[in-house]
């Protein structure tokens, strides 16, 4: 595999890499539509798009969730430092309760244990430690799990996924679905890099432009894809015998159920599978909806959530400025950087327009600016955020796109040009929340600014101010010396 792919790149967030490695980009080929083994894709790069803005208006950028979702694969380049609780509730709650502190308490296959430590896993993550236990039990059980992204949850399956084939068996024995085609190649690479050391089990992709020869039957033991060409696949076209299946994963539910189509697809495959198939389904989020689906997929499930800590303000000292324009707005932020000495920050506006505007602006005024918006590709996102990150630029000018999932240890201030409002122009409570939540992160004090530049944008911020039970004070000259040793 290039090293130099940023596809190759993407899931080697699961591998605990020690330094932050710059991001290249490579030019993106054209599906060749033959089918592949492990190693057949290793260049092929995702050829991601995300929504266009809405024309001739100024709404808050609708973020599709699948590019969001693989923006955060992107940007993580090793595992997150999660202090979330597990909380496991187990389908027989007599049973006993395992779990692992170190990957040979597994007795795994000698190469697959090779391909662990060759990813740069040390020791099992939070949710490896009681999820793996589970998904390489014999018989196998059934496992519903939420896990963000950098939690390592791609590995965990991929390992069930690797241990349970029969490599002497050739016909697929595990299917696993994803949202989209360029999810499922970050899957792949995983399968790649873990399976190293296992050249005898085989991989194809189940994705758009794959055509394979009417009649034939697949000898890869691990099938990935997307739900309609998997279902393709298994029913149609015949190349995958379902009552052969061992393994059923279902990763990114949430995304799932927001396409169209792939909630009953997915359900269509689920239903052709054996009644011994082994069912995993993970899912970032469990919303109602996505509890919903989850229950119809997966019978008998255990399951394990994550307890989530609240977002503090505790840490982030908070403040507004009162303006009567864009551009006094825009004065009122010059002075701010002539005042006080900013290590990074992070600038977020209601509108790409206003981004760009904006960003262009702070470049005129001699800063160093990096943009980030959503009519930009995924892998060009992630590219800026690998410079921002690295320190190359101090401001990063943004819309919501970049709220969630961001740790930047050196942004100090995050500056809310636009406050963030909802479709119907009310106060967006958690959004504000994300969006200042960049700052006082890693336990350092942090520092928010809110430009108030109308009645409007007044009685919004003084709603924020209730809903969170926490003053915000006007920035007066007098402050500056406190917030000069927060920012810097």
């Amino acid at each position: 595999m290039a090293t130099d792919s940023w596809a190759q790149a993407v899931d080697e967030q699961e591998a605990a890499a020690e330094s932050i490695g710059s991001l290249q980009i490579k030019d993106k080929p054209e599906e060749n539509g033959t089918a592949a083994n492990a190693t057949d894709s290793s260049s092929a790069a995702a050829k991601s798009e995300v929504e266009g803005e809405n024309k001739g208006t100024e709404e808050d950028d609708n973020e599709d969730k699948a590019a969001q979702s693989l923006l955060n694969k992107l940007i993580r380049n090793n595992l997150v430092n999660n202090t979330n609780q597990v909380e496991v509730l187990q389908k027989d709650p007599n049973s006993p309760l395992y779990s692992v502190k170190s990957f040979e308490e597994l007795r795994l296959k000698p190469q697959l244990l090779q391909g662990v430590y060759g990813m740069g896993f040390n020791r099992p993550s939070k949710i490896q430690e009681t999820a793996l236990p589970m998904m390489l039990a014999e018989p196998p059980q059934n496992l519903i799990a939420q896990s963000q992204s950098g939690t390592g949850k791609t590995a965990a399956f991929v390992l069930a996924m690797l241990s349970h084939v029969d490599p002497n068996n050739r016909f697929p024995q595990c299917l696993c679905v994803s949202p989209t085609y360029e999810l499922a190649l970050q899957t792949g690479k995983v399968i790649e890099q873990m399976g190293k050391h296992y050249p005898e089990v085989k991989l194809v992709y189940a994705i758009r432009g794959n055509k394979l020869q009417r009649g034939m039957k697949l000898q890869e033991q691990i099938v990935i894809g997307t739900p309609g060409t998997m279902l393709d696949w298994c029913g149609k076209f015949k190349f995958i015998d379902p009552k052969k299946i061992k393994v059923f994963v279902l990763d990114e539910a949430d995304v799932m159920i927001a396409t169209q189509g792939h909630q009953d697809q997915s359900i269509r495959i689920q239903r052709m599978l054996p009644k011994n198939c082994q069912m995993l389904l993970f899912s970032a989020t469990f919303e109602e909806t996505v509890w919903n689906f989850a229950q119809r997929i997966v019978p008998d499930p255990n399951i394990i959530k994550l307890k989530r800590e609240e977002e503090t303000l505790d840490t982030i000292k908070q403040y507004y400025v009162l303006c009567n324009s864009r551009e006094e707005k825009f004065h009122a932020l010059c002075n701010i950087y002539g005042a006080i000495t900013i290590a990074q920050a992070m600038i977020f506006c209601h509108t790409r327009k206003t981004a760009g505007w904006l960003a262009g602006e702070l470049s005129r005024e001699g800063h160093q600016v990096a943009l980030l918006s959503g009519e930009m590709q995924v892998e060009q996102r992630a590219a800026v955020i690998d410079r921002f990150r690295d320190g190359k630029e101090k401001v990063l000018v943004t819309t919501n796109v970049c709220a969630r999932g961001i740790d930047v240890e050196q942004v100090s201030v995050v500056i809310n040009f636009d406050l963030p409002v909802d479709k119907d122009g009310n106060p967006d409570n958690e959004t504000y929340l994300h969006r200042i939540g960049r700052t006082g992160r890693f336990g350092k004090r942090g520092l928010a600014i809110n430009m108030v530049d109308s009645k409007m944008s007044m009685n919004i911020l003084n709603r924020i101010q209730e809903h969170f039970s926490k003053k915000i004070e006007k920035l007066d000259t007098d402050d500056l010396d406190e917030i000069e040793k927060i920012a810097s």
